[in-house]
């Protein structure tokens, strides 16, 4: 499905933020599917009459189920600047996941050393560093409850792959639809219950402050949490 206006969290000359639909993949794979950031191009391409294309810099990624907030690079000196942001943590970014487990604590901070299994593509949490780790840490709190789901708001402080996922299944509360670690069934639509909900960080140009928020998927379930 190409991108349109209704996409569109944020955009300047320098960034462009996209409301990223789940099920959608930020770059290229093997699975030849059309990635996000082609689309992104596309839309530039024909919103500003670029017969020759648009640049378009990948600042950061979500995982293929993961809906919400991504921002893109339109020039490369902000591309530049963007990745020094995330690299340096001057970006805080905040989740919203669903869960069907009660967290024991209504809030804390989970750390954890992860490992890649990059042939399976699965992440192993442990409690202690082991070979080839990388320590993530992250902070929640339940927001509250609708029905039998409860809503966690997750700010990771650190960005590795399947972080939230595997960080929140290591206390019971894997994220609804994602099998991949401890929900007991997947989603119909290849979607988990987990949307980058925000994203802020000073403009790495006109050193502004940017907030950028992104509404919740219309799909049937997300809706029900959006006035929380």
């Amino acid at each position: 499905m190409p991108i349109t206006d209704k996409d569109i969290l944020f955009e300047d000359n320098h960034l462009i933020a996209i409301n990223k639909r789940a099920g959608d993949i930020v770059q290229v794979d093997e699975t030849g599917d059309e990635p996000l950031d082609e689309q992104v191009k596309k839309y530039i391409a024909q919103k500003y009459n670029k017969p020759n294309g648009a640049f378009l810099g990948v600042v950061h990624r979500l995982d293929r189920p993961v809906s919400g907030v991504i921002l893109f690079a339109k020039t490369s000196k902000a591309l530049e600047r963007m990745n020094a942001v995330f690299k340096n943590r001057e970006v805080k970014k905040t989740y919203w996941a669903v869960v069907k487990n009660r967290p024991e604590q209504e809030s804390g901070t989970l750390i954890h050393w992860l490992v890649k299994n990059p042939q399976k593509n699965v992440v192993t949490y442990y409690k202690t560093e082991v070979t080839g780790s990388q320590r993530a840490e992250l902070s929640y709190r339940l927001i509250g409850k609708v029905g039998d789901y409860f809503l966690i708001e997750v700010d990771p402080l650190t960005g590795r792959s399947h972080q939230i996922r595997v960080q929140l299944s290591s206390m019971d509360c894997s994220i609804v639809g994602d099998n991949k670690y401890g929900y007991p069934r997947g989603s119909r639509k290849g979607s988990i219950c987990l949307h980058a909900r925000r994203l802020q960080f000073l403009h790495p140009v006109k050193k502004e402050p940017v907030n950028i928020f992104a509404k919740l998927p219309v799909d049937g379930f997300w809706e029900r949490f959006e006035n929380m």
